[in-house]
């Protein structure tokens, strides 16, 4: 077994621990969701329009409220993720609020050994890419799932954000922007519950935005945009400040929180 894959067996029995952790959670607040609240954020919404009637391809779905909130929208979902648990939490959802989404479970990097459709739209969101050692696969993958004229729609926290130690009572920047690294962190909770009592082990990679740019153009893509924001929509960082329209930022603002990018296969 290559370093590689004893990493992502460690994640994938992490994520399948924190699937039980944040069904329970007030963040993804699973009640509110089933009786019809939408999961996705203006900064989604905005992007991607009237979805009714367009494939899509959810990346690293997991437990599937996104894909599933897309497809209460109209839209014919698929969502992949690692976590076995995450899928048949998903899968169950799917069920009980009687809508046709399909879920499969696989390491992202693999999704077109399972899936062989193509979509109009591949989608992924907030805490992605981190978890993958090389980008030039990921960006060759969704190219290859993707229609010609497709979209591929990302939304992620900014690679400035992933600098920085966490696990710190007081964070400190720690980790390069383009490290190459695996980088290894173990801690009590999730971002979804500090006080939960599971130990999350995790492997992960940093990425800066010319890589990310480059796995993505080099794969066929045309980039339409990429917007960075000093806001983001959810309060999974130390010491954030509540602004006024909802969203979390740091006091000083000195660096951007989260980044969208929007492309286009030619």
């Amino acid at each position: 077994m290559s370093k590689n894959e004893i990493y992502f067996k460690t994640n994938k029995a992490t994520w399948n621990e924190k699937v039980k952790v944040h069904a329970k959670s007030d963040m993804y607040d699973l009640e509110t969701f089933k009786k019809g609240k939408t999961s996705l954020m203006h900064y989604e919404l905005k992007a991607l329009g009237d979805v009714r009637d367009r494939k899509l391809l959810h990346l690293q779905c997991h437990f599937g409220q996104d894909t599933l909130s897309w497809s209460r929208m109209g839209a014919r979902c698929t969502g992949v993720d690692l976590s076995d648990e995450g899928i048949k939490l998903a899968k169950s959802l799917n069920n009980e609020l009687k809508l046709d989404a399909k879920f499969v479970c696989c390491n992202v990097l693999d999704t077109s050994v399972f899936i062989k459709d193509t979509f109009d739209i591949v989608f992924t969101s907030y805490g992605v890419i981190g978890w993958l050692p090389d980008l030039k696969p990921w960006g060759q993958m969704i190219a290859e799932r993707l229609d010609k004229g497709g979209t591929f729609y990302m939304v992620e926290f900014h690679p400035i954000v992933w600098m920085f130690d966490y696990i710190k009572e007081q964070p400190v920047m720690k980790y390069g922007y383009m490290q190459d690294e695996v980088i290894y962190e173990e801690y009590e909770g999730t971002y979804a519950d500090e006080h939960s009592k599971m130990i999350s082990k995790e492997y992960g990679w940093n990425h800066g935005i010319g890589e990310i740019i480059s796995a993505l153009t080099e794969a066929g893509l045309h980039i339409e945009y990429l917007r960075e924001h000093n806001e983001a929509p959810y309060n999974v960082l130390p010491d954030l400040v509540e602004t006024e329209n909802g969203m979390f930022g740091t006091k000083d603002k000195l660096y951007p929180l989260i980044f969208e990018l929007k492309a286009t296969k030619v």
